[in-house]
């Protein structure tokens, strides 16, 4: 009865695709004639070209971008949000920082990167805040009230950022990059291109990071020299001064209470 029954399906089924292969080969082609009154149709329908990508230009010979355009421009600036972050704020300075003192300390896993990172992503916000804030209150809120246009919100909202960095790159690292672009001294009112000085602007950040790096590396260095010392006076050579000196390190750092100076230095290294 089963083999019946499968010879009954396999009949059935092909019997289906005979039947539906025949129907497709019975169906008259459509005339050259329909398919070409049907495009005229839709050409005398639809405009040419894509309406929602325009430029018009303004009386007074500005021009102002389709709302699809601004939508385009603005998801693509969101793929270069980490790259701002990074090279454009404060992170830069405080990541560093925290890497060398975990370094210092010997705790090679503790933080953690993951606890560093979102630590020094926090106290990015918390250093940039005002610059945030006059971004905001200069280009974005008034481009949201349709007060701005878009790439006049652009050019107001860089003025904070790029004062910013100005105030944290030091003259002779943004003259050397300016040497080396073969760009002329900036007149007073003029702007530094970006191109010169991000550069320049992380180059003093990593600068000033290691500078404060080697202030924290001071304390725990000598710490090390001198649990170091009294091993050999000892003369257990087979022992670690890693493995010793740890408990002194993380006992000096938490009775100056250190975590507080760090975040404390850092902020004010900004100026706040």
């Amino acid at each position: 009865m089963a083999k019946q029954t499968i010879t009954q399906l396999i009949a059935l089924a092909l019997t289906t695709l005979i039947m539906l292969t025949s129907v497709a080969f019975a169906q008259e082609p459509v005339s050259a004639q329909v398919v070409d009154s049907a495009a005229n149709a839709a050409s005398t329908s639809t405009p040419p070209g894509l309406t929602a990508f325009n430029v018009t230009t303004n009386p007074d010979g500005s021009q102002s971008y389709s709302v699809t355009l601004q939508i385009l421009a603005i998801m693509t600036a969101l793929s270069f949000i980490p790259a701002i972050l990074m090279l454009m704020t404060s992170f830069t300075r405080v990541v560093v920082v925290l890497s060398i003192l975990r370094q210092a300390t010997g705790l090679q896993q503790t933080p953690s990167n993951q606890i560093i990172i979102g630590l020094a992503l926090f106290m990015t916000l918390f250093i940039m805040r005002p610059v945030f804030e006059q971004v905001y209150s200069q280009a974005v809120e008034p481009y949201m009230n349709e007060q701005l246009k878009f790439q006049d919100a652009v050019a107001v909202g860089r003025i904070p950022m790029e004062e910013f960095m100005l105030a944290q790159t030091r003259s002779t690292d943004l003259e050397a990059f300016m040497e080396i672009a073969g760009v002329d001294a900036v007149q007073p009112g003029e702007r530094v291109p970006l191109t010169v000085l991000v550069p320049a602007f992380v180059t003093s950040e990593l600068k000033t990071a290691f500078q404060i790096g080697f202030m924290l590396f001071i304390p725990f260095l000598i710490i090390d020299l001198v649990v170091a010392s009294v091993l050999m006076a000892m003369g257990m050579m087979m022992l670690s001064p890693m493995i010793v000196s740890l408990p002194f390190k993380l006992m000096l750092f938490v009775l100056v209470d250190g975590w507080n100076l760090v975040m404390g230095t850092l902020a004010t290294s900004f100026g706040m």
